[in-house]
């Protein structure tokens, strides 16, 4: 890669949410190569291609000459039927991403956990990575696998791979009235893309996972390992925004 920092970095799920945030606000020094089965809101001047994850040799396709993978492709509906959709989008797709990525020589996968590997703590208990997971639906469920997935790939086959669990990436307005969790989960647009940019960046890191949220006065969520491996320093704070 150029010294200026450059990469190519291939973004699934680049029609999301999350996706959508980070094709805006990323900086332009990554050569972004945009995925997901819905390309309409892709420009004709984007590097851009309609995939299937639950396709392994579209996968493969995608890797190529590709620097970083952040796979944010995935199913996130909590209430997400196994069979029907779990089992394609969020087990197959991520062991595709993995796959492919390691076979085409990636140097890394970000891979988009979630705050949902550990719902099923009471709310009022902060939660740290080094604390066992403990999904409350089959989603959560699918995202301890794909961090499973990320420690075997790293370990045994050499890929980096960075796990960040997002936590509520939303939008807040002063004066909305938002759960305690959710306000304690909050991450905002921009404090969710620096921390995808940063663990893109980052050099050395094997595997890690880190926690995904903004620097709320109370967090769902402790930041050490995401301050201490990336890091990350996030600007918002769902307290202040919203008036509380």
């Amino acid at each position: 890669m150029a010294g200026n920092g450059s990469r190519t970095v291939l973004l699934t799920g680049a029609a999301g949410r999350v996706g959508s945030a980070f094709r805006s606000m990323a900086p332009k020094r990554l050569h972004l190569r945009l995925a997901d089965r819905d390309t309409s809101s892709f420009g004709v001047e984007d590097d851009a291609l309609a995939m299937d994850i639950a396709d392994l040799e579209a996968c493969r396709r995608a890797c190529e000459g590709i620097d970083t993978v952040v796979h944010l492709a995935a199913d996130p509906g909590p209430i997400a039927d196994f069979y029907g959709s779990l089992l394609d989008a969020n087990i197959k797709g991520a062991f595709n991403i993995f796959r492919a990525a390691a076979d085409a020589g990636c140097r890394r996968v970000v891979f988009a956990s979630s705050a949902q590997t550990i719902e099923g703590y009471p709310e009022d208990r902060q939660v740290s990575v080094r604390d066992p997971v403990r999904p409350k639906n089959l989603y959560g469920v699918t995202k301890c696998f794909g961090e499973a997935l990320g420690s075997y790939f790293s370990t045994q086959e050499g890929l980096s791979v960075i796990a960040v669990r997002i936590a509520n990436f939303a939008e807040f307005l002063p004066g909305e009235k938002h759960s305690p969790r959710d306000v304690s989960a909050f991450i905002s647009h921009r404090d969710a893309v620096q921390l995808l940019v940063r663990a893109v960046d980052v050099e050395t890191v094997g595997f890690a996972i880190v926690n995904g949220v903004s620097d709320n006065r109370y967090k769902r969520l402790t930041l050490e390992e995401s301050r201490e491996v990336l890091g990350y320093s996030p600007e918002d704070d769902a307290f202040e925004i919203l008036g509380l």
